[in-house]
């Protein structure tokens, strides 16, 4: 089994669309819906996750389930509850999240620091929906440290959830490699619900020994996924060979059509090139196309350049390379 992971601010419906058509994705997760104090409008819902509205599927047909992010368990409990009438593949809870503005809301990580409110709030969402939907969770090793990694997770699955993914880190290691692959291992033999090992998984190999470490055969992709949308394919046959660029760069004009319908147009490039500096970290071919599109911000001037792909010989774009940047974008 090997899920896609939300990554909020990049791995949008727009992305999982993309990504799904590659190949090798069981499931996805939404973005979360944050959850606050009162029932959110079915609008809500479906401009994170317009999947709702195809039978929660992306365009490939990979099911999507729905995350809610919140710590007040009966407000959480209302809003699983009119998400379910919408028959999403399932609810996720995000008890990961380490960004600094939720944890301040006591949103993501921070509920790491209160197993029975964790157990609380699995347990109310879990009695809101119908029998028959999954309720998942995530989380990560704990909050400050991983004195109650254990605990947590086993206060998820006494909750009623029926799956749990756990990244290898903890809210104050952030993604600071390395992930602890070997602590998923623990927490996996504490409980009888599946784990799914997640953080850090770049290559076929990393996935092996992911694997190994944690005992998990389940693993959630993030930021390697991104990176090479090939990854999924590469992890089932690690013999077969790397999807190549020819195969990806098409991917690349749907992906700005796409976004074209909901991002306003001054943020479309900067979306673009926050897939593309990903991308750069596995192919010399996207390093030289985020080159070009670098200092364009202009709508129409994007799209030409992405036009030109089609006809363009395959050196088109080479020239001289910029240093690479960090790679920040933050997956929950």
């Amino acid at each position: 089994m090997l899920l896609l992971a939300p990554m909020e601010g990049l791995l949008d419906f727009s992305l999982r669309d993309m990504l799904t058509r590659v190949g090798g994705i069981d499931r996805c997760v939404s973005e979360f819906i944050r959850v606050t104090d009162r029932v959110l409008p079915d609008r809500v819902f479906t401009r994170v996750m317009p999947e709702l509205l195809s039978g929660s599927r992306t365009p490939a047909g990979v099911p999507v389930r729905a995350q809610l992010l919140g710590s007040d368990p009966a407000v959480l409990a209302d809003n699983a509850a009119a998400l379910a009438r919408l028959q999403p593949a399932g609810i996720d809870l995000n008890f990961g999240c380490p960004a600094k503005t939720v944890n301040r809301h006591r949103g993501g990580a921070v509920l790491l620091d209160e197993p029975e409110l964790v157990h609380a709030i699995v347990a109310a969402v879990r009695r809101a929906v119908p029998a028959a939907m999954p309720v998942s969770a995530k989380m990560r090793l704990g909050h400050r440290d991983r004195s109650k990694m254990v605990e947590n997770a086993q206060a998820i699955a006494a909750a009623g959830a029926s799956e749990l993914v756990v990244h290898a880190r903890t809210k104050t290691d952030g993604y600071r490699p390395p992930a602890h692959w070997h602590e998923i291992a623990r927490i996996r033999e504490s409980m009888a619900i599946p784990v799914v090992a997640n953080g850090e998984i770049w290559t076929a190999d990393d996935a092996r020994r992911c694997r190994e470490a944690s005992g998990c055969d389940a693993l959630m992709l993030g930021r390697g996924m991104v990176t090479d949308p090939g990854l999924a394919l590469a992890v089932r046959s690690p013999h077969q060979p790397a999807v190549p660029w020819r195969q990806i760069e098409p991917l690349l004009l749907h992906y700005w059509h796409r976004i074209a319908g909901h991002v306003v147009p001054r943020h479309r490039a900067g979306r673009l090139k926050q897939w593309l500096n990903l991308l750069r970290r596995r192919f010399a071919e996207a390093q030289a196309l985020y080159d070009a599109v670098r200092c364009i911000n202009e709508p129409a001037r994007v799209e030409q350049l992405l036009l030109s792909l089609r006809s363009a010989p395959q050196d088109h774009f080479h020239q001289a390379s910029s240093p690479p940047i960090s790679v920040s974008e933050t997956t929950w």
